[in-house]
């Protein structure tokens, strides 16, 4: 083993006297902590900070779970590792495609680096469909790497996700996949691994079903975030190198009325342009849209006319809640994206606004709450919070989410 190792540009120490834990709380901005705060529903956070440190953090654009999930794993943008969204549109062979398989990555993740240096992992995601990306690389018989989802905890086992009989094992039953129990199931599992596995390094994913329903304060969210402290001051000690991060931030996104503020792009454009003349992707769209309607704050644009682009930009531009419109060069440069997975236009949505396609494919049905959403500039400031005081060595003034492993681990290396 190496006393240092470099993983896609970071250096990292190999030797490590305390596990490094992140915990990726979906959907957390920072008003939901103050409110529970306030109310003095965290105690276990409160000192945390008083012992660490609270900063704000900008995550990878889109923000979108997916994308910044792997950007917290690999330690960098989409640019290096290619997950820009739950799926792309693949212009050779115009199909959409789901990006869930570890084939998509094109950079390591920083468990299977330490893996490989001998180190032990343990991993826990709300849903299933980013098990996949999170363990690439891990094997599993040799006992030093545990990954699974509590979505599907019941389908683990030994030879694809280190343990089997999970549901056993924390003495919980497999939760449904839109309830507070699908996160609370990840940070209890959390809390037995630490305790029963020890591993080196451990990520820790959840689901942001209650803040896709619930604004900062309101009892449901304050409830859940109290459960999130029991959880934390079980986690939190002198053996743990804690960051605690979020994945994107959540805005209210409805009308007075309660209905979803949205800017249905395909329609206007197909007015406008045509039919088939553009392809408006929502990388938000996923199996699980219930919460959502499939309705964010960030699109992409296919033209097939490459000489109207500006033409279409300036359209989108002039849309009332459009907040940026950028060309694919533009985008990729300012936000980090990979060029041959991105449109040939990006635009992200106001505040209070989000963009669909066409009215007629997004199911609201599932919608009993007002909308709240996120994949833009509004939602990409996230907490950054750490049980240690300096955040060293540091990178640059500018936080990112996907530094967290870089200060958690580092800040458990060991010093001689």
């Amino acid at each position: 083993m190496t006393r240092n190792i470099t993983i896609n540009n970071k250096i990292y120490p190999t030797k490590l006297k305390k596990t490094a834990i992140v915990i990726c709380l979906d959907g957390s901005q920072k008003e939901y902590f103050d409110k529970a705060l306030e109310i003095n529903l965290m105690p276990n956070l409160k000192e945390l900070i008083e012992n660490g440190s609270f900063h704000l953090a900008h995550s990878a654009i889109p923000s979108f779970t997916n994308p910044n999930n792997i950007s917290i794993v690999t330690g960098q943008p989409s640019s290096v590792h290619g997950i820009c969204g739950n799926f792309f549109f693949d212009p050779i062979s115009q199909q959409e495609i789901m990006m869930n398989d570890p084939q998509f990555l094109r950079a390591p993740t920083i468990f299977e680096k330490f893996y490989n240096q001998g180190l032990k992992i343990a991993c826990v995601t709300a849903k299933d469909k980013l098990r996949t990306l999170l363990g690439n690389g891990l094997k599993y018989e040799d006992k030093r790497a545990i990954c699974f989802s509590a979505e599907k905890s019941n389908e683990s086992n030994e030879n694809k996700n280190g343990i089997g009989n999970v549901n056993d094992w924390l003495k919980m039953s497999v939760p449904n996949v839109y309830s507070q129990e699908l996160s609370e199931f990840v940070m209890a599992a959390g809390v037995k691994l630490l305790n029963d596995f020890n591993p080196d390094i451990m990520y820790l994913s959840t689901t942001d079903f209650i803040q896709h329903k619930y604004e900062p304060g309101h009892p449901t969210a304050n409830k859940f975030y109290e459960m999130f402290d029991n959880y934390l001051g079980l986690l939190n000690s002198n053996k743990s190198s804690i960051v605690i991060t979020a994945d994107h931030g959540m805005k209210s996104k409805s009308k007075n009325d309660g209905s979803p503020n949205a800017i249905y792009l395909q329609d206007i454009l197909n007015q406008k342009y045509g039919i088939n003349s553009t392809r408006v992707i929502l990388p938000i769209t996923d199996p699980y849209v219930v919460h959502h309607g499939a309705l964010g704050s960030y699109a992409t644009i296919y033209v097939n006319d490459l000489s109207k682009i500006e033409s279409i930009i300036e359209t989108i531009n002039n849309i009332q809640g459009i907040d940026v419109v950028f060309n694919k060069e533009d985008a990729c440069k300012k936000f980090n994206l990979p060029p041959d997975r991105t449109g040939d236009i990006v635009c992200m949505s106001d505040e209070n606004m989000t963009i669909g396609s066409s009215i007629e494919k997004h199911d609201l049905s599932g919608l009993n709450e007002p909308l709240r959403s996120h994949g833009g500039l509004f939602e990409r400031e996230v907490p950054f919070i750490t049980n240690f005081k300096e955040l060293k060595p540091k990178i640059t003034e500018q936080i990112y989410n996907y530094e967290a492993f870089y200060y958690a681990i580092n800040n458990a290396g060991k010093t001689s």
